[in-house]
């Protein structure tokens, strides 16, 4: 069966192939954020475990290792595995999500927030001081405001573009898709 969509014919296999594209450009996106969030804390750890400090912008950003057992701010550090509970949920939540999107500019916005969610409970999940426990490694100093890693800043850009894609009305399926599910 062939359904026509604008100029575009779609049949059933190319739409599912089609369908999946944002689904792994998804999923590629969150593969390069886990990446350089991990490496990044790599070289922190051994850059910086000495207590050296690296300014970048003078009054601004500086390079400072720190451990995180809570979130942000460091609020709710005596309840670790709280938020290793929290990141697993999140990074299913996510996955599930996903596969129902078929939009491209989603698709960046999942992978973003599927990339933190997911190097985030790498920490929670794998470093010391134990399995569930771990604590994050922070290490970008934002002119002593707060510290943070690669994974924060792929999480509050996902959640900005995901409030004004909201804003917007931007639907996660296509609007023929959206409509065709609804009738």
């Amino acid at each position: 069966m062939s359904v026509r969509r604008g100029s575009q014919e779609t049949s059933g296999s190319q739409g599912t192939r089609r369908g999946s594209r944002p689904y792994a450009w998804m999923l590629a996106l969150a593969a390069v954020v886990l990446l350089a969030d991990q490496s990044s804390k790599f070289w922190a750890i051994s850059a910086l475990s000495d207590g050296e400090r690296i300014t970048v912008i003078p009054g601004l950003i500086q390079l400072r290792l720190l451990f995180n057992p809570g979130a942000a701010f460091s609020i709710g550090e005596g309840v670790t595995w709280v938020f290793t509970l929290a990141a697993a949920a999140a990074v299913a939540g996510i996955l599930y999500v996903g596969r129902r999107s078929r939009s491209p500019v989603w698709a960046v916005v999942l992978g973003a927030l599927l990339g933190g969610a997911t190097t985030h409970l790498l920490d929670r999940l794998f470093r010391p001081p134990g399995f569930a426990q771990g604590h994050v490694v922070d290490f970008i100093d934002y002119g002593g405001l707060f510290v943070g890693n690669v994974a924060d800043i792929a999480l509050t850009g996902g959640c900005v573009l995901l409030i004004l894609l909201s804003l917007r009305g931007i639907p996660l399926g296509d609007a023929a898709d959206e409509e065709h599910s609804s009738s």
